[in-house]
């Protein structure tokens, strides 16, 4: 068994059909502890302050914690544009009480930087992100995409830079296990991780380069990541945050029941680490 107890959260990708309110009140109801909300889901998105500060009061109402907003892209494609999306997301995150903001790099098959190109920009946001959500007592949770045309791709680049720069106490990694598998990546940086979100694929014939959000599902008993084994080794190396779910399949977001689905999911993961 693991060292650390697993505990759950429920990013707002598990239904984009509940309201931020109605994510966490089923958390509450499931006895998971935390959510993590979302910039990108239609009408449910966290978009206005009011709004934020009203998700938070009922957070604290139920004992729920809100971990995150989920984000800022492309942070690493710095501009006076990004700096005000920055400053905007931010402050929704502590009108609702959140942890911090997720920052997701550009993924563009155009793009033809060199590598060091992609850590000049990448040190330029994290150095403008420092200061901005610095004014708001927040962190930034940094996650590395997997995907090949992805400009930030693996967690041992985005330490290097964080490290580089002394920013340790403000960034910190998102582990996704769908994109630590498809970037080839075997480092998992317990140490430097904030937060955890975790998808199965279950599709033999995609190669896990090739792989694509519509194709994560909930973990399940077909699962090809290893989010067992992720988990295991994170937790044994030290995690004690928090574990998200976050799927983008459509059938999961269609699903009739998504409680219990969530459930049986939650059920396979923890008796994977017994």
């Amino acid at each position: 068994m693991a060292k650390q107890a697993l505990k759950f959260s429920l990013n707002h990708m598990v239904c984009p059909r509940w309201t931020p309110a109605q994510l966490i009140e089923v958390a509450a109801e499931m006895g998971v502890g935390a959510v993590e909300l979302r910039n990108d889901v239609g009408e449910n998105s966290l978009v206005d302050v009011e709004q934020a500060r009203a998700v938070g009061e009922r957070a604290r109402a139920l004992g729920v914690e809100i971990l995150s907003l989920n984000a800022l892209y492309p942070f690493n494609d710095w501009s006076d544009e990004r700096a005000a999306q920055a400053d905007k997301l931010a402050q929704l995150v502590a009108a609702c009480g959140g942890r911090g903001l997720v920052l997701c790099p550009l993924v563009d098959g155009d793009y033809c930087g060199s590598e060091a190109d992609k850590a000049a920009a990448f040190k330029q946001a994290l150095t403008a992100l420092d200061g901005i959500l610095g004014q708001y007592g927040l962190r930034g949770f940094v996650e590395p995409l997997g995907f090949p045309i992805s400009t930030l791709r693996t967690k041992r680049a985005a330490v290097t830079v964080i490290r580089e720069l002394g920013l340790e106490q403000r960034f910190g990694l998102v582990h996704d296990t769908f994109h630590h598998q498809g970037a080839g990546e075997t480092e998992l940086f317990a140490d430097m991780t904030g937060l955890v979100h975790i998808s199965g694929v279950e599709d033999p014939a995609i190669g896990f380069e090739e792989m694509l959000d519509g194709d994560r599902f909930l973990v399940g008993e077909a699962d090809r990541l290893d989010n067992v084994g992720q988990l295991r080794r994170l937790l044994d190396e030290g995690y004690d945050g928090y574990v998200s779910f976050e799927p983008f399949a459509e059938a999961v977001h269609a699903a009739a029941d998504p409680v219990a689905e969530l459930r049986q999911s939650m059920a396979f993961v923890q008796a994977g680490l017994r």
